[in-house]
């Protein structure tokens, strides 16, 4: 999946960002993932992907408050 991040991590460390925002994130992602036929691990293996924005610790963390969402989420929007 590529989605539109800021290239930059010092300009997202100066952005305020929500806990209301990081969850609506993580849910537009995993509805996403879903309708186009992957599973969680497909999806927490493209999270845990070496990136320059997360350390390998806020990747498993990442990937571990993914996996708790997709588990809670209902599994179709008309759900």
């Amino acid at each position: 999946m590529n989605y539109s991040i800021s290239a930059s991590p010092q300009k997202l460390q100066h952005e305020s960002v929500s806990e209301e925002l990081v969850a609506a994130a993580i849910a537009g992602v995993i509805q996403s993932a879903r309708s186009n036929g992957q599973s969680l691990e497909d999806l927490i293996r493209e999270v845990l992907a070496d990136d320059a924005l997360l350390d390998g610790q806020q990747r498993r963390c990442l990937g571990e408050v993914v996996a708790t969402a997709w588990q809670t989420l209902p599994n179709s929007v008309d759900s």
